[in-house]
């Protein structure tokens, strides 16, 4: 039994991942450098945590260009 959780877990785990670098493709940085990518997302974090009109801007850009203006 705990084997099948464990082996869902991963399952979840990578599908989030797969998910996640969708999301890199999506905003057109690929070929960018892994460093410049992980750096920039603990830039954004920072902010994120010091400025919430930041989140709320960042969050429309992100629908629209999702085409959910509404979220």
């Amino acid at each position: 039994m705990a084997r099948i959780i464990s082996s869902n877990a991963r399952r979840q785990d990578t599908r989030e991942k797969i998910s996640l670098g969708g999301l890199i493709v999506k905003a057109g940085l690929r070929f960018e450098k892994r460093a410049l990518l992980l750096g920039a997302l603990i830039e954004l974090k920072h902010r994120l945590e010091s400025d919430a009109q930041e989140r709320s801007r960042l969050t429309l850009i992100g629908a629209k260009a999702f085409g959910h203006e509404d979220e």
